[in-house]
């Protein structure tokens, strides 16, 4: 994106009640931002959604010397800025209707990495978060995989930390400018992090991390990942927020289970009981339920001809050899097996290694 275009689109971003909706639908009615503000009020009036006091407030707009200085503050310490149309502007966050006009970003990392994971988490973890972040995240080395976070305090600087250990690629969102890191403690972890990864925020420079911009910056968090990660939370609180948004996205919820008793892990196992988080335990669950499939090892050509099938697992591989993926509704009608003995089956096959149950519960054999 050129600069002069970049002073307009930041320019429409400040104008007061155009949020990233109203945002998008002028740009993609007149081109460019810049025709927009050269369009008169009954023009601006004609878009859709756009109304009277909208389209003065954009032409009463002047303000254009504090954009000015946002630029300049940019090129000045290496921070690209990203527009909706730019190529590098994160491609999963776009689709989202919500989605930021424009992001700032400071990294290496490409942020449309062909597998990212976000993962959230309570600042008051207790060993069993800690050690189960860690675990997870060294098992998905082996998929090279980008890690979202939100640089806070807890699961968020636990992952980041990680992943910098193993070498993943991380980045992470603020609620704030990005002339600061907050909190100043993970100053240091914010320039690790720049090497193999990056900061990224919505929010022009000086903008203070106030409560009310935390809840906004979590949209950015789930829409540009594949899937969300819950890592211990209670019923309320940031993750619970950031689950729910993901969930709305239809992107996957994922949840690691923790002990009844422990309230840290309330909010994990309420997602899973209601059916909106699956449950994983480890690397391999993750990849499992985004169709990854496992680490290929060699195994003996013997062993896959000696397994032994029962008559409903072999009506499902004979399916499955003749459709190649099929949705779990439709083995109802193809395989005259009743609701248990489905459930029994799938999971018996998938145990021994022979079916995949990938995302949308759609049925392939592993090759």
């Amino acid at each position: 994106m050129n600069n002069d275009e970049n002073l307009y689109r930041l320019a429409l971003s400040k104008v007061d009640g155009i949020g990233p909706i109203r945002y998008k639908k002028l740009v993609e009615h007149f081109g460019s931002a810049k025709e927009v503000f050269s369009k008169s009020i009954r023009q601006l009036k004609s878009v859709y959604g756009i109304s009277q006091s909208n389209s003065m407030a954009i032409k009463s707009f002047s303000d254009f010397n504090t954009i000015e200085k946002e630029i300049l503050f940019a090129e000045k310490n290496n921070i690209l800025i990203l527009g909706l149309n730019d190529e590098a502007y994160p491609q999963r966050l776009r689709q989202c209707i919500d989605s930021p006009s424009f992001l700032f970003y400071k990294g290496s990392a490409s942020l449309n990495h062909p597998r990212i994971i976000s993962i959230i988490g309570t600042r008051s973890f207790t060993d069993y978060g800690r050690r189960a972040c860690e675990e997870i995240i060294e098992g998905l080395k082996t998929y090279d995989v980008m890690v979202t976070s939100g640089l806070a305090f807890g699961i968020d600087a636990i992952a980041h930390k990680a992943c910098l250990k193993h070498h993943l690629p991380t980045v992470g969102v603020v609620a704030h400018g990005l002339d600061s890191i907050y909190p100043i403690e993970h100053i240091g972890l914010s320039r690790e992090m720049q090497t193999n990864g990056g900061v990224l925020s919505e929010y022009f420079s000086g903008t203070k991390p106030d409560k009310g911009n935390f809840p906004t910056r979590n949209r950015i968090v789930a829409g540009m990942a594949d899937a969300t990660l819950i890592i211990e939370t209670d019923l309320k609180g940031g993750s619970i927020i950031t689950g729910e948004i993901a969930y709305s996205y239809n992107r996957d919820l994922l949840c690691v289970p923790g002990r009844i008793s422990d309230s840290k892990s309330n909010g994990c196992n309420f997602l899973i009981k209601s059916l909106k988080g699956q449950m994983v335990t480890c690397a391999d669950d993750i990849a499992n339920c985004m169709g990854w499939g496992l680490p290929k090892i060699a195994k003996p050509l013997q062993r896959q001809l000696f397994i032994e099938l029962n008559e409903d697992e072999e009506v499902i591989v004979s399916l499955l050899k003749q459709h190649e993926k099929l949705h779990i509704d439709e083995f109802y009608t193809k395989s005259f097996l009743n609701s248990s003995e489905l459930a029994s089956s799938l999971l018996s096959l998938e145990m021994q290694n022979i079916i995949q149950i990938m995302p949308g519960k759609i049925v392939s054999l592993v090759n």
